[in-house]
């Protein structure tokens, strides 16, 4: 969609700046370095903040598997932030690019660190998934394949994955 039907949505404007020069190997290395370190300091931070989110979330009589989800929307909030303001200044491709790095640091980075960090801390790491969340997992890789299959998404599709979200929500509010 980016190179052939779509493409005017994803060229920088005339007026913008051009890519600046590529890094160094001294400039990569540092920023992976303080990559890793940010993330350790923000899996402490959500460890940090467990506590506080656990208890409301028990005052609030909602199920714990609330505080996941809750410290995940904390974990992935500047990113989403960044995704939504670059999305208003119809910034296509950084809107996309914030959203996808940020998926992928989430799943490429975060849960190495964090296996890391519970066998460090001797901590117990439980990943699995209810039946519940099995199925709307799959559901939501087949309907992502049929929107992205046809090479054209519609509102419709959208609105699918939204009531599919949905669902996983109030699942995870209410079991």
């Amino acid at each position: 969609m980016q190179t052939f039907r779509h493409r005017a949505d994803f060229l920088i404007d005339e007026g913008a700046t051009l890519h600046g020069a590529p890094p160094t190997n001294r400039s990569t290395l540092t920023s992976a370095l303080f990559l890793t370190v940010s993330l350790v300091v923000v899996i402490l931070l959500a460890k940090a903040l467990s506590p506080a989110v656990e208890a409301a979330v028990a005052q609030a009589g909602l199920p714990q598997t609330v505080v996941g989800v809750v410290i995940a929307m904390v974990v992935l909030l500047p990113e989403g932030l960044t995704a939504v303001k670059a999305a208003r200044r119809n910034r296509l491709q950084t809107s996309l690019n914030a959203s996808l790095g940020s998926a992928l640091a989430s799943i490429g980075l975060t849960i190495p660190i964090v296996g890391a960090v519970s066998l460090y801390l001797d901590v117990p790491l439980v990943l699995g998934l209810p039946p519940e969340s099995t199925a709307l997992l799959l559901l939501t890789l087949f309907i992502s394949t049929i929107t992205f299959a046809t090479g054209r998404t519609t509102i419709l599709q959208g609105g699918v994955h939204l009531v599919i979200f949905g669902i996983f929500v109030l699942l995870t509010a209410v079991p």
